[in-house]
């Protein structure tokens, strides 16, 4: 039996949020190549926003360049990006004592046809939007995840912890680094959305599921996601990036 044709489109947006002076999240994405990556930075003297830039120019420059260059096996490629972004930012911060310690989460999804790959380091996060239900594909690397799963902490506590911000992986802290990476076969219809703590922290996965399956376009539901999150208080900055599978 033939295997339907699917195509990809995309949309995303970012935003300083009302309480911060800056962002510190980038993304960036390649509809040709199939790479979408989101990252939230984090450190001192505009260090975060090094970080995450970095990280998401790196990954998308080796994944453009790898695929021009030869038919290798997609995750292979993404694993490769994600250690030449780890050094980028890791020997960065080696050579300017400013940027000591910077580092940034990621998530990733990279696509070929079908079959699709999700790369996570920290606690930005992946959901999949499949017959009007959400489902959150990522593990969030993180101090309060870890007592969650460990018996210690319920959720509502951890929501309230002093500890929610501390993230047990990042990109670029250590000289290496490794991803979580789930493999999933994508259907028609799924939508994948993308996105830095800044959203989830302010939004309930019920509210996410609501705007993601409303009749929008992907650019519409983008920023009334952002706009949500400033209204629930917006104390992070917020970036979102949808891809739907057609």
């Amino acid at each position: 039996m033939a295997t339907a044709v699917v195509r990809y489109t995309a949309a995303a947006i970012t935003d300083r949020g009302r309480k911060r002076a800056s962002n510190e999240d980038a993304f960036g994405y390649s509809v040709e190549d199939g790479v979408y990556v989101v990252c939230d930075g984090m450190g001192g003297a505009a260090a975060g926003e090094i970080a995450s830039s970095l990280a998401v120019d790196e990954v998308l420059r080796l994944v453009s360049e790898r695929r021009a260059e030869t038919s290798g096996i997609l995750p292979n490629i993404a694993a490769a990006a994600v250690d030449a972004a780890n050094e980028a930012i890791h020997s960065r911060a080696q050579r300017n004592l400013r940027l000591s310690g910077m580092g940034t989460t990621l998530v990733g999804l990279l696509a070929e046809e079908r079959q699709a790959w999700i790369l996570n380091i920290g606690d930005s996060r992946c959901y999949r939007l499949r017959s009007n239900r959400i489902q959150q594909c990522t593990q969030d690397h993180s101090l309060v995840e870890e007592q969650i799963r460990l018996g210690r902490m319920t959720r509502a506590e951890a929501a309230r912890s002093p500890l929610r911000n501390v993230i047990t992986r990042a990109l670029g802290t250590q000289g290496t680094v490794t991803p979580d990476v789930i493999e999933i076969e994508t259907e028609p219809g799924d939508v994948f959305l993308l996105c830095s703590d800044g959203l989830t922290r302010e939004l309930s996965d019920e509210k996410i599921e609501c705007v993601m399956n409303s009749c929008m376009t992907l650019d519409e539901m983008c920023a009334q996601l952002v706009q949500a999150a400033n209204k629930a208080g917006g104390h992070d900055n917020i970036t979102c990036l949808i891809v739907r599978v057609d």
